[in-house]
């Protein structure tokens, strides 16, 4: 029996609903694989998406980079509890008891507690990761002690492929070519704009009027977070059809040491609650679900104008790669994620926060909150609390409007906006009694 026969109908619809210029998607279902592709890669040029397209994964990588952490750890090599500076002295941050006591932990699980967004670009050298790492002891403030709070954090997988480049005495791209893309029998995949090139690659749209963005390539310093690889669908399938299998390749070479799937996904840190649909906690690279009683893995991925959902579930045996370059993104995501998991391995996907049909009684909170990618000015205003964003460094290249959103109560200091954003309603929280105005990341109060 063929596997999801309308799946090139579901994402078509999709595609239209949602305003998406072009998306790819692959399932797997035990040895099954179903692929589809709907409209263009850039809607400049009119290329049409094929299900070979190659999209950029953005922070999916992650799961690569802690892939590659984790054969150091099986041979010895790492310690997860162990100093990060013990294997990369030259790591630091401005505080200095978190430089030294820092651990290889508590960077695959976002817990490091040092700025997460620094995009500086150091250049397109083997070095600019660790040109990344030398900027980093000037500039990375400490949002939190280490291991006090979850707070995503993009730095951290930097130094971590830093730490892989150290130890393998090579660059983070050729240790991941040699020990992780090679060995699965990776084809589409490109961790360069000019090996891109060699594919139909998709470049991502902004804004109503779905705008080519015109920088494809970003800062290479942060490619083990995510910023510059590019891969078709299938190729994450393949990717989690590796780790449904304890570690081993289609082909029967062994890529991870038995168990280490396992360990990837037992819980390290618990999320703040905001809803039965966003990851309960984090693993060792890995966001975690727990949709009826079954658990989901995997992870997001994000660059301008691209967005890729990548979900695993293990009791079942399904792998899901969503990608898409643009238009109401997570609309399209939920519509196709909702029905393939529910066709495949018999699981809901929880329903997203919308606002509430009422007003609840909440805290009035006010006060201005940075981070390196933005300020935001909270203020209480009638039925819940306006945010001003202003982006700053790299994501006011990327867009520079000032944008006010009014965000509405939805009880325990979480509010959920009241206009949806690329299909969904953003959330945020407020953590430590103000302390913090927390969306994935902790940003710390400034006044």
């Amino acid at each position: 029996m063929t596997l999801l026969p309308g799946l090139q109908e579901l994402i078509d619809r999709a595609a239209e609903r949602h305003g998406v210029p072009g998306a790819a998607v692959a399932v797997g279902a035990g040895s099954e694989l179903a692929e589809a592709a709907t409209g263009v890669v850039n809607r400049d040029t009119g290329v049409e998406a094929t299900p070979d397209s190659v999209f950029q994964i953005g922070s999916v990588t992650k799961v690569w980079t802690a892939s590659l952490v984790m054969q150091l750890v099986s041979e010895g090599l790492v310690g997860l509890d162990e100093p990060v500076r013990r294997y990369l002295p030259e790591f630091g941050v401005l505080d200095a008891d978190a430089t030294e006591s820092v651990t290889v932990r508590q960077l695959l699980s976002h817990t490091g507690g040092f700025d997460g967004d620094l995009f500086e670009d150091t250049g397109r050298g083997d070095d600019a990761v660790e040109k990344l790492i030398a900027f980093m002891r000037a500039n990375a403030t400490q949002v939190h002690p280490p291991g006090a709070l979850f707070s995503y954090c993009n730095s951290g997988y930097c130094v971590l492929g830093a730490l892989v480049a150290r130890l393998r005495g090579t660059t983070w791209e050729s240790a991941l070519r040699e020990r992780m893309i090679r060995p699965l029998g990776v084809t589409h995949m490109a961790l360069y704009a000019e090996e891109a090139v060699l594919f139909r690659a998709a470049v991502g749209h902004l804004g109503e009027a779905l705008e080519v963005f015109p920088r494809w390539q970003l800062p290479q310093s942060n490619a083990p977070a995510g910023s510059t690889p590019c891969a078709a669908p299938r190729e994450l399938v393949r990717l989690g059809r590796m780790f449904l299998a304890d570690g081993v390749a289609e082909d029967g070479t062994r890529v991870l040491p038995p168990g280490t799937f396992a360990a990837m996904r037992t819980p390290q840190v618990t999320l703040p609650a905001m809803g039965a649909r966003p990851p309960y906690a984090w693993g060792l690279g890995f966001m975690l679900f727990e949709w009826n009683d079954i658990q989901v893995v995997g992870h997001d991925g994000g660059t301008p104008g691209q967005t890729t959902s990548w979900r695993m579930v293990p009791e079942r045996d399904v792998v899901v790669a969503i990608t898409v370059n643009g238009g109401a993104a997570g609309g399209f995501i939920d519509d196709v994620l909702t029905e393939v998991l529910a066709a495949t391995a018999g699981v809901t996907v929880p329903a997203r926060v919308v606002p509430p049909p009422s007003p609840v009684p909440f805290r009035a909170r006010s006060g201005r909150f940075s981070s390196p990618l933005a300020t935001y000015e909270v203020s209480a205003a009638g039925d819940g609390l306006d945010v001003t964003a202003i982006p700053k460094g790299f994501a006011a290249e990327v867009d520079s409007e000032v944008k006010t959103v009014r965000y509405l109560p939805l009880g325990d200091d979480r509010f959920v906006a009241a206009e949806p954003e690329e299909g969904v309603h953003p959330q945020i929280a407020f953590l430590e009694d103000g302390r913090y105005l927390y969306n994935l990341r902790a940003v710390p109060r400034e006044s």
